[in-house]
């Protein structure tokens, strides 16, 4: 029987054991997860701070998947060493686990801002959080009061998640970033100041351009410039670095990452890597899509089930989980209005929240960001997915009035067309699981976890299932 082992019981390495087991009952599977906790949508947890979803309801398996899927699932415990002569993973306190292939799925660990007094005796200082884990969120809950001066270090995606879950209990939060706008891996200035201004009115502070430069603990801040920041809590989401540590040791070849090629494959034959520890030219890391499209390969080279499967990149859309906010940005953003190969329309109304820009080349859709405007972003969507050419009117698509006349019906979307990005979910599985008798919104949630992040996806949701119930035939 084939052994597959995998480090690392994240998303990464939850997605690909779903993805093993659906191809192949026999091999035998083994994970190790340093976590306590069963595997979680780390997608959501801007939410469990927000105290709009619960730590159960993000988690991806419950407590029988594992037996009920013959799995070995060992939580709580730390591979030590790799062995790759003789093909066994150390733990602690384990006899040598043997291996015919091994998958690391280690993912990443929070960056933390080199400010005197932030870390202690190789810890953060009390009063410090970091913003990654379920635990975390749980110490967060804990210490954030309504009323109280909270700091966000870092206004990335996620660091404006969890300044506007902790604003949504009442906090006083303020976001200390060091760069001059929000966002700005997805965003150019414009979108970021609009997005900033819209987040103003929902009482969350910004010092832009600014960087920490001291902590005092139940004080707040002290930053480059001299000025003071208070704030009785902390929470660091500055960024992360992929976990390769463990690779290091084996030997494996690290660069950002443990680097891989378009079969996930490492510069050892029988190790592979997915997910944040990865380091692939298409991957973008930090984002949930490209470590699901890495296991889905994975699994059928691991399988045999196909062979040929090769990781190519994933076009990655980003959407914020945030409160009252809706934000899409997607593939080449930053493209100037006076770029020569390039169409570029721009539209911006900050007072109320809007904020649009589409990039087209030959027609079609190569990047966009749209704030404050859900029906365009998901037309803008859909053509970036599918590849085909925008409509004529090109106004109206930014504003949300224009419908790809091949979109115009859930019968003409492809299976594959992604409806939930959150989970990514998609046509050909909403129609499986209603096939399967997931027949309302609550039952397809819970089979197929779409609309379950975000909610952007809700309406698109419901208008398959009315279509679907509208081509079931009519009862004799």
């Amino acid at each position: 029987m084939r052994r597959i082992v995998i480090v690392g019981y994240g998303m990464a390495g939850a997605r690909l054991a779903d993805e093993l087991r659906r191809r192949d009952q026999d091999i035998s599977i083994t994970i190790i997860g340093a976590e306590p906790h069963a595997a979680y949508n780390r997608v959501l947890l801007s939410t469990v701070v927000a105290g709009t979803m619960t730590p159960e309801s993000t988690r991806l398996h419950d407590d029988r998947w594992a037996d009920e899927h013959d799995i070995d699932l060992r939580l709580g415990q730390e591979v030590l060493e790799i062995d790759r002569a003789s093909r066994t993973v150390t733990l602690a306190e384990a006899e040598p686990i043997p291996y015919d292939a091994l998958v690391l799925a280690t993912g990443s660990t929070p960056w933390v801002p080199p400010a005197e007094g932030l870390v202690e005796d190789g810890k953060l200082a009390s009063g410090v959080v970091a913003f990654r884990t379920l635990d975390d969120c749980a110490e967060i809950e804990a210490k954030a009061q309504k009323g109280m001066p909270v700091v966000v270090l870092g206004g990335g995606l996620l660091g404006i998640e969890a300044a506007r879950g902790l604003a949504g209990r009442g906090c006083l939060v303020t976001v200390v970033h060091p760069v001059g706008h929000l966002m700005e891996r997805q965003l150019d200035p414009g979108a970021g100041g609009v997005l900033a201004r819209t987040l103003g009115q929902l009482g969350i502070e910004f010092r832009l351009n600014a960087l920490a430069a001291k902590y005092l603990p139940g004080d707040g801040l002290v930053l480059d410039d001299g000025s003071h920041v208070p704030a009785e809590l902390v929470v660091v989401s500055a960024g992360v670095r992929a976990e390769t540590s463990l690779a290091v040791k084996a030997g494996l070849e690290v660069d950002r990452g443990i680097v891989v090629d378009d079969v996930l494959r490492t510069n050892d034959a029988r190790i592979h890597a997915i997910g944040d520890c990865a380091q692939h030219p298409g991957t973008v890391s930090g984002l949930v899509q490209p470590a699901w499209d890495q296991a889905a390969v994975l699994a059928d080279r691991l399988t045999g089930a196909n062979p040929a499967a090769r990781y190519r990149g994933t076009s990655v859309v980003t959407r914020l989980k945030a409160r009252d906010v809706d934000l899409a940005a997607l593939g080449d953003v930053h493209t100037d209005v006076d770029c020569p190969d390039s169409e570029v329309l721009c539209f911006q109304e900050p007072s109320r929240g809007r904020y649009a820009k589409l990039v087209l080349r030959d027609d079609r859709v190569a990047g966009a960001i749209v704030l404050g405007a859900p029906d365009a972003a998901a037309t803008i969507t859909q053509l970036y997915d599918r590849g085909i050419p925008a409509p004529t009117d090109r106004l109206a698509l930014l504003l949300g009035r224009a419908l790809p006349a091949e979109a115009a019906s859930p019968a003409d979307l492809p299976s594959s067309a992604v409806i939930c990005r959150c989970n990514t979910v998609s046509k050909g599985q909403i129609v499986s699981a209603w096939r399967a008798g997931a027949e309302t919104l609550p039952q397809l949630a819970e089979a197929t976890r779409a609309t379950t992040g975000c909610g952007g996806c809700k309406d698109a949701v419901c208008g398959l299932l009315d279509w679907l119930g509208a081509s079931q035939p009519a009862s004799a």
